[in-house]
């Protein structure tokens, strides 16, 4: 029996970077044993025990093979005789299918030290086609380490998995769950540049994989490419560190750009209601968390509106910033003006650094905007109006739009 450190810990620790959980392989042992020597069984599919102590996973040396289609299709075989290496051969890459000993030495019989230093994401062994969610997996390696390349043939494998329809088979709550990872990585670009190049966008997310190729106005969009745009505000959104919700707004914002006819190019003119619908299908899709597809509807609806406050009549902006919700939810209007900002400081043209993009001035004017609706006093004018109850909804709104007056004549 001999256990050994495995996976994205020892990729992490030769790199030098923090790893945050640890995962081990037992060899030469079975579940009895495992049980006899304090672990808990936890594993539903195969057999995967918590150290007594540590609480820690190890899961005892398996083998795998194909059984049905997606990448739910397999059965595993465990036993005392499966070696480490066999259990290693199953991994997706090979700067994952390394392990390390009691005493620290490396074990790495696929060449992931070679890898690492290579930087190159390359698959173990023609088993990765087996499983279609190493597909997002890859991706979003490749949005984590951003400075890796796919080996080609790597991309060759994903794009059979495309061909042969894997992809498709995988469940949509699997297909967010990876996406959402990759969104949080340091570079989300990176994930749909792979999902693009093997073909498997246009069977996730066609509405986004259709982008790349629609012109926008140069005057307002020198990257030009709606796809390139796209991808450059998610990478702003990342850099900035902001969360998931604001990610994903970021990245579905001009979805309805892909309704436009060509005729009308590169002008999208109402394409802010056909990205929410848009969104709200992919929502639906994937089973979106509530919050995070709100603020993704919201972001899409107002993006125009609120990059233009400064130019609208008081009542315009007051009804603006009452469709954000921004009275009763301040919070999260800072959160939709992070995803305002993302989309337009990120504009410039393709070559440019990101500090090229154009400043975000609107932010404090909406803030302003807010700052002067909130100072109203709606419970003292709903008092003023006690007699007619009717009016008091009008009057609060009548108030608000005043004060914003007010706040423009004294700026």
């Amino acid at each position: 029996m001999k256990t050994y450190q495995v996976g994205g810990s020892v990729r992490d620790k030769l790199l030098g970077l923090p790893s945050v959980d640890r995962d081990y392989v037992v060899v030469g042992a079975t579940p009895v044993q495992m049980i006899d020597a304090g672990f808990m069984a936890v594993g539903k599919d195969f057999p995967v025990f918590l150290h007594p102590t540590t609480k820690e996973e190890y899961a005892l040396a398996r083998t795998e093979r194909k059984s049905g289609r997606g990448y739910t299709g397999f059965t595993f075989h465990t036993s005392p005789d499966v070696t480490l290496e066999a259990d290693l051969a199953r991994r997706d890459l090979t700067i994952n299918a390394m392990a390390l000993d009691d005493s620290g030495a490396l074990i790495d019989p696929y060449g992931g030290q070679r890898d690492l230093a290579s930087k190159t994401l390359r698959h173990v062994s023609d088993a990765f086609a087996e499983d279609p969610l190493r597909v997002l997996r890859l991706a979003r390696f490749a949005a984590r380490f951003t400075e890796f390349q796919v080996a080609p043939e790597t991309i060759a494998l994903c794009k059979r998995l495309v061909d042969e329809g894997e992809i498709a088979e995988l469940v949509a709550e699997r297909v967010w769950q990876e996406l959402s990872r990759g969104l949080m990585e340091a570079k989300p670009s990176r994930m749909f540049e792979v999902l693009r190049e093997c073909g498997a966008l246009a069977v996730l997310a066609q509405e986004l994989n259709r982008l790349w190729g629609i012109p926008q106005p140069e005057k307002w969009h020198p990257e030009i490419d709606t796809g390139i745009h796209i991808m450059q505000v998610i990478d702003y959104a990342a850099n900035k560190g902001w969360p998931l919700a604001t990610r994903f707004a970021a990245l579905t914002h001009d979805l309805g750009k892909g309704d436009s006819p060509a005729a009308t190019w590169p002008a999208h003119h109402g394409h802010e209601a056909q990205s929410v619908v848009h969104i709200e299908a992919m929502s639906a899709r994937w089973r979106v968390q509530r919050d995070v597809a709100e603020l993704a509807r919201v972001v899409a609806a107002e993006h125009g509106n609120l990059g233009k406050l400064s130019a609208m009549r008081p009542a315009t902006a007051h009804d603006v910033l009452m469709r954000c919700d921004a009275i009763r939810r301040p919070d999260r209007f800072v959160q939709i003006l992070d995803a305002c900002e993302a989309d337009k400081s990120s504009r410039r043209a393709v070559g440019l650094p990101e500090s090229a993009g154009p400043a975000y001035v609107e932010r404090d004017v909406a803030m302003s905007t807010l700052l002067a609706m909130q100072l109203v006093d709606a419970g003292a004018v709903a008092k003023a109006h006690a007699d007619q109850p009717a009016r008091i909804a009008d009057a609060v709104r009548e108030a608000r739009i005043e004060a914003i007056r007010q706040m423009r004549t004294g700026l």
